[in-house]
């Protein structure tokens, strides 16, 4: 049987002091999908992506069970090469976490911890990157400059295109754009549409409105529990669960 491409988890479950933070949570998505991942604050929504590209290793206390596979392959396995899974499994976090450094440098720095030096290679990846992070118009003059003079948005969308210079098979995003303006937001879901193509998207967002927009499946959590994961128009238009409904149409929050 020829192993699914993409990421998968199995029964994944993640308990700390106790307390279950995610049961028995079963998903997969695709090269060419995007994943949209909503649910009310608390719901484990954020430990999913840090158990799925290994982050959850620096959690003290946590406890796993279950599998998670890309392309087949666990990343749970004792010997795993945890760098290579992060490089391969990208995460973008909620707030902008720019470096102190230039904006080129933060592009290259990634790239250079995994030996790449050359300044003709580093700057065609960082030119790529961001073009797909929709940000090359932006910037381009002004790559010297320090990557805090960015505006919000556009740190946004620097963190992103850092993430896309190591070239990863799997993207996650938690709510890349709380807190951003409407213009920012719709920059980067248009990235997201085109990013697709060549990768797997796992989006976590607190707004229904932008699941509906993007994502292709959406995954509903509550408290720990995957409530219903289905094409997003049927998540939308004809859920199977009635909390699913009564999350998507706002009677609770």
């Amino acid at each position: 049987m020829t192993p699914h491409k993409g990421l998968r988890t199995e029964d994944l479950s993640i308990r700390a002091s106790g307390q279950d933070i995610l049961r028995s949570v079963s998903l997969r998505v695709s090269p060419g999908e995007i994943l949209g991942m909503i649910g009310p604050a608390g719901s484990g929504k954020t430990t999913f992506l840090r158990a799925l590209n290994r982050l959850i290793d620096l959690d003290e206390g946590l406890r796993l069970s279950g599998r998670i596979l890309l392309n087949g392959v666990s990343i749970l396995e004792r010997g795993a090469d945890v760098a290579e899974i992060r490089r391969k499994i990208g995460l973008v976090f909620s707030v902008p976490t720019p470096l102190p450094i230039s904006i080129f440098d933060n592009l290259a720095f990634g790239p250079r911890l995994n030996g790449v030096t050359g300044m003709e290679e580093l700057q065609r990846s960082a030119r790529n990157s961001l073009q797909s992070a929709y940000l090359w118009d932006e910037v381009k003059d002004r790559l010297g400059e320090p990557a805090v003079n960015l505006s919000g948005g556009q740190q946004q969308r620097l963190c992103l295109a850092r993430t896309l210079m190591l070239e990863p098979e799997v993207l996650l995003l938690d709510e890349p754009c709380s807190g951003l303006d409407p213009i920012s937001t719709a920059q980067i879901e248009e990235a997201l549409k085109v990013l697709k193509q060549d990768m797997a998207i796992i989006l976590v967002t607190n707004n229904v409105k932008q699941a509906s927009r993007v994502a292709d499946n959406t995954a509903f959590l509550l408290m720990g529990e995957l409530v219903e994961f289905s094409p997003t128009q049927e998540i939308f238009t004809t859920p199977k669960d009635k909390r699913t409904e009564d999350y998507v149409t706002g009677r609770f929050g």
